[in-house]
């Protein structure tokens, strides 16, 4: 099943860069996450220039506000 632009994906697999580490993450609906520890390595995560978060730069989904038009993030 296809969501709607109203019901975004919220569960998305975020891959750390630094060790591969992945983990299923719920992500927020109403704001875009900048920061992320992963839990195996500890290294903190930042978006990569141009993206809003660390969802977009790391994760199988982008975030919420990416995936409706007219969010946060300009989509």
């Amino acid at each position: 099943m296809t969501p709607s632009p109203a019901t975004p994906i919220l569960t998305t697999v975020l891959t750390c860069p630094a060790c591969g580490h992945r983990a299923t993450e719920t992500m927020p609906t109403d704001a875009c996450q900048w920061f992320y520890a992963c839990p195996a390595c500890a290294t903190t995560l930042r978006p990569r220039p141009g993206d809003c978060c660390v969802f977009c730069s790391y994760a199988t989904v982008p975030c919420p506000p990416m995936q409706v038009p007219g969010g946060c993030c300009g989509a």
